[in-house]
């Protein structure tokens, strides 16, 4: 495992003295979604070096180098034994120039060329468009990305296929940064879809920056002309959209890896997020398998028209009201449960590696399988909310006794008595006077 997670000068001064027999892979950032890519990828001998920026990952962006080389981070991911090397690098959206340079010194360092997953949109892009020296990219490139990740040009999509997607108008207040023209007025907007209503971002990574989140609800009139006015000010384009009547555990995605040679030949797993933590709008804390044929079909059919390769988590809400999947993003890069399809056998991260090295990969079928996030569950099951548990006490059995890890078909996003270095940085950073670093 890292030892420690080094500064960029350290790091490239650990990797001089190292050697790779096959190219190691860059993950970044280096936390749950991170620590999923790596092990994934460390289970088929893959050497990993874990990239993010110092500091606490809760707004520091200079972690300080106690002169051991060492700098704080507080992600789950360096202490996994499937990391090798873990350190600094720019923050892209700081200095994209800085971010390369950086990586390039990493890949030079290493003697050998490097294939990036980019755990986060703001990484994976900044892979794809600052394209580094020696870097191999698994996914496609900036254009495509921006085109899928645009959910103007998302929806228009949907539209062109005939794919469910939520009633939504991009606004005139925000114009200036839409790369189509504008649907309505807030005012306009606000009479079509009543209130309450949620306001998203076209892109979200500028969005995110600004406002700490990629979607805001908005109660009224009043709170939507803030939003649109503040989202105008930082030059973001934003739309409205109806806020769907959510039928509650039956969000499903579809977990694929797209071949350069296209849908054709995904490997593909769907996944329903059974439970969210908190409940209605959280992230997802228990993934399970899913046989939803419609789900494949239709995220396929966007992926397929984006002419999109590499690693995507395809998102879609079951609407109560109009009793049928809506598709609401998709996400061109690894996400929170990429475990969950790796442990039913589609090991997308081990796939998409094999796409650009002389590695080989090939499933061997699916299973039924299920992922739990056991920081989120417990605090679930301890809330004041009344909430069912869903897991049996031979789960539990299991989980306890680490049995999981070779027996029944649960998996989890963090706690591996065979790997137990980033269940215990998880209890370092919850049980101190520290914020939390979210957990994707």
């Amino acid at each position: 495992m890292a030892d420690q997670f080094r500064s960029t000068e350290a790091l490239t001064d650990a990797l001089a003295d190292a050697s790779f027999d096959r190219p190691p892979a860059l993950v970044s950032n280096a936390h749950v979604t991170g620590l999923g890519v790596a092990r994934a990828l460390d289970a088929h001998g893959v050497p990993v070096i874990a990239l993010d920026r110092a500091g606490d990952g809760v707004g520091e962006a200079v972690g300080a180098d106690d002169g051991s080389g060492s700098v704080r981070h507080d992600g789950l991911a360096p202490p996994s034994d499937a990391v090798d090397f873990a350190g600094a690098v720019t923050y892209p959206l700081d200095d994209l120039d800085g971010f390369r340079e950086d990586v390039e010194a990493v890949v030079d360092a290493a003697g050998t060329e490097a294939v990036a997953f980019g755990c986060m949109d703001e990484w994976a892009l900044a892979y794809a468009e600052a394209d580094p020296d020696g870097v191999r990219l698994p996914f496609s490139g900036s254009d495509t990305l921006d085109d899928v990740l645009n959910k103007s040009e998302l929806y228009a999509t949907c539209e062109a296929l005939g794919v469910p997607y939520p009633e939504t108008y991009r606004l005139t207040e925000t114009a200036a940064a839409a790369t189509r023209e504008p649907d309505a007025t807030v005012d306009e907007a606000a009479d079509a879809l009543g209130f309450p209503l949620v306001v998203k971002p076209e892109l979200k990574r500028d969005f995110e920056e600004a406002f700490g989140t990629n979607v805001i609800e908005v109660a009224d009139r009043g709170e939507f002309e803030d939003v649109a006015a503040a989202a105008s000010d930082e030059g973001i384009a934003v739309m409205a959209q109806k806020r769907v009547d959510i039928a509650t555990g039956r969000d499903h995605s579809l977990a694929s890896y797209v071949p350069p040679s296209g849908t054709g030949d995904a490997l593909a797993v769907v996944g329903n997020a059974a439970v969210r933590y908190p409940r209605q709008f959280g992230t997802s804390c228990l993934v399970e398998t899913a046989d939803e044929p419609a789900i494949e079909e239709r995220a396929l059919a966007v992926l397929d028209d984006a002419g999109y390769h590499g690693i995507s988590e395809s998102e879609f809400v079951y609407d109560a009201d109009r009793e049928e999947f809506l598709l609401l993003d998709v996400n061109t890069r690894p996400w929170k449960w990429i475990s969950m399809p790796v442990a039913a056998g589609a090991n997308l991260p081990m796939a998409a590696y094999a796409a650009v090295t002389d590695a080989d990969y090939e499933s061997e079928g699916v299973e039924p399988t299920r992922w739990v996030y056991l920081r989120d569950y417990l605090s679930l099951l301890a809330g004041d909310d009344a909430f069912w548990d869903r897991l049996s006490a031979a789960d539990w059995r299991r989980l306890v006794s680490g049995a999981f890890e070779r027996e029944g078909d649960l998996t989890t996003g963090a706690y591996r008595p065979t790997d137990p270095g980033p269940a215990a940085k998880l209890f370092e950073t919850e049980f101190v006077d520290r914020e939390y670093y979210c957990s994707c």
